[in-house]
């Protein structure tokens, strides 16, 4: 059995969880929980033309940063669809 992925979020990714409603806020860590499971599962896609992937929870994306060496998901936003993908 492989070790698997731990989850770090970012500053800014905990001012927007503590900004969700709270069952959103629970859906949210679920789905991070089962991406860094064995086997992981999450709808989860690489964005194009940047680093980042997001991962789809209802209306809401987190955007996310893998770390391969580390095994290390990062956790960089959790915002409403709409405001996800703004620059």
């Amino acid at each position: 059995m492989t070790a698997g992925w731990r989850v770090e979020i970012t500053p800014p990714a905990r001012r927007d969880l503590r900004r969700i409603d709270p069952p959103i806020r629970r859906r949210v860590l679920d789905e991070l929980d089962r991406l860094v499971a064995d086997p992981p599962t999450g709808n989860v896609i690489k964005l194009q033309g940047r680093e980042e992937w997001r991962l789809r929870v209802g209306d809401w994306r987190v955007l996310l940063r893998l770390d391969r060496e580390q095994r290390a998901v990062h956790v960089l936003r959790a915002l409403p669809r709409g405001r996800a993908y703004r620059d």
